[in-house]
């Protein structure tokens, strides 16, 4: 048999980061869940550090994985038309999955505001002091949909073959994704209710929350897009990299834009009373 490949398609070698990130996934769900609960270890209470092992785990996993990804690309050429098409399919699938993940969070948020839950009576609940749409969440806004122009325009630099400006555009999109997270950590330390303080705060951390976790995601795989382009990877023809981190910046864009208007705004701050 000939060792010459009769197909355009990419045979992956047997790689150790999928069982990896698992593990890291699973730790750091451990180590939140023992944060919440406030379990000690070895007799300590550790607070938020319980998270740090799997997330470097999940951290370094993204790393090796990225690396075994780009030398497939740039130096093994791998990434035909056919394996590039389905690269781009498997991003859309996941940000389809990701859309129902959301979505999740979204029913139980509408269900009790909306009065469908017989355990409300009003929405916000009675002692509840929902944060002004206007104010910090606002801004935040701003900053989310000027981030999502920034990596418009990389992408545009990129389709020229200026890689040079598209990483500058690329690291100020991540800059303006890391001054997301700073505001939200913010407006989480100066929130008047908690995350056990019933439905409302459980439902708007929820899903306030893994926004901003996927936005953390987002602005990693933007510094890496940004670190590639400085070593002048990306092609006007061939960008997988750089389309899946800007579709998925898009939608993350988009899921905010939802809960701005739905959960901070329209839902969030007007009193509403149920009859049942």
């Amino acid at each position: 048999m000939s060792a010459t490949a009769k197909h355009p398609y990419h045979m992956v070698n047997p790689s150790p980061w999928p069982a990896l990130g698992a593990l890291g996934a699973l730790m750091m769900a451990l180590g939140a869940v023992m944060f919440f609960h406030k379990v000690p270890i070895l007799g300590a209470e550790i607070g938020v550090w319980k998270v740090v092992p799997g997330l470097l785990i999940v951290l370094m996993t993204m790393r090796l994985w990225w690396r075994d990804v780009t030398r497939e690309s740039v130096i093994e050429h791998a990434h035909t038309d056919e394996v590039s098409h389905g690269l781009r399919m498997g991003m859309a699938l996941f940000i389809a999955s990701e859309v129902m993940f959301f979505a999740a969070f979204f029913w139980a948020f509408f269900h009790h505001s909306l009065g469908a839950g017989t355990s409300v009576t009003q929405w916000p609940p009675e002692g509840i002091v929902p944060l002004d749409a206007w104010e910090l969440p606002f801004y935040n806004t701003i900053i989310l949909l000027t981030s999502g122009g920034t990596v418009t325009r990389a992408h545009l630099f990129v389709e020229r073959g200026d890689n040079k400006n598209a990483a500058l555009w690329l690291f100020l999109t991540a800059a303006l994704g890391a001054m997301f997270l700073s505001c939200q950590v913010y407006e989480y330390g100066h929130a008047l209710f908690k995350l056990t303080d019933g439905i409302y705060p459980s439902t708007f951390y929820l899903a306030t929350g893994f926004h901003g976790f996927h936005v953390f995601v987002g602005t990693c795989f933007l510094i890496v897009c940004g670190v590639r382009a400085t070593k002048n990877q990306f092609q006007p023809h061939k960008h997988i990299g750089f389309q899946a981190c800007a579709w998925y910046w898009h939608f993350v864009d988009v899921v905010w834009l939802f809960l701005f208007v739905w959960v901070y705004w329209v839902l969030g701050e007007p009193v509403r009373t149920f009859v049942h």
